[in-house]
């Protein structure tokens, strides 16, 4: 019998998923009892021999005052599948976690929101904060002070540098970098290997060293309706 008393069940049954299963498995107090998604989406019954319920009807399953939750899902739509997902499950009243690697370096008065995962080999110097619903995959430095608004993915080995402000569902590729004092505006996608010298513009694509906007605008390249712009 598992001594974690913490019962935890994922949203999403793809790589990510998986990921996640066995990272709070084996690096966290929660143990993983099921998982999650939509009905529409439902293909298969087990996933590491544990049920996948529909999420249209997943309290009667797991109710919210005895389970928690992760949301496992990555950038689609510019993140915002995922963030939908996440609002489903925090409408239906339950406690969202996060999870921070072990062996990631986190300062101790960095701020951490919810639905956040932070792989191994992170650096998140003094003074950072960490909005909800944030992807930071392996490898990546936040420098000190910045601020990364909520729903963004971090893909890996990418530098964000000092007292740099991230706007809401940003994406950035690997590789990128962002030098100091920068804002980076909302559902920026900054290409893998990208540097960006200079604030940059709202639903733009930036690619280059130094980056410059591409002509094709982001919510076209990801179908993303007027309804769906914040």
């Amino acid at each position: 019998m598992s001594s974690k008393s913490r019962k935890l069940f994922i949203v999403g049954d793809s790589s990510f998923a998986q990921i996640a299963y066995e990272y709070f498995t084996y690096d966290s107090e929660y143990e993983i009892v099921g998982f999650s998604v939509e009905e529409a989406f439902l293909k298969k019954k087990e996933l590491f021999g544990l049920p996948i319920y529909p999420l249209e009807n997943i309290e009667n399953h797991f109710p919210p005052d005895d389970f928690s939750v992760f949301v496992a899902v990555t950038y689609g739509k510019l993140n915002r599948i995922r963030t939908r997902l996440y609002k489903t499950v925090k409408q239906k009243g339950y406690n969202v976690v996060s999870y921070i690697s072990s062996k990631a370096f986190v300062w101790r008065n960095v701020k951490i929101g919810e639905n956040v995962f932070i792989f191994e080999n992170n650096v998140l110097q003094p003074f950072v904060e960490i909005g909800n619903n944030i992807i930071l995959w392996s490898g990546n430095h936040i420098g000190h002070h910045s601020i990364i608004r909520d729903n963004c993915f971090i893909s890996s080995h990418v530098v964000i540098s000092g007292h740099c402000e991230i706007g809401k569902n940003c994406f950035f590729g690997v590789n990128s970098t962002v030098a100091n004092n920068l804002k980076i505006a909302d559902d920026t996608f900054v290409n893998a290997g990208a540097v960006i010298l200079k604030n940059t513009e709202k639903g733009k694509i930036y690619t280059g060293n130094p980056a410059e906007p591409r002509n094709i605008i982001v919510y076209r390249m990801f179908r993303i309706t007027e309804d769906e712009v914040d």
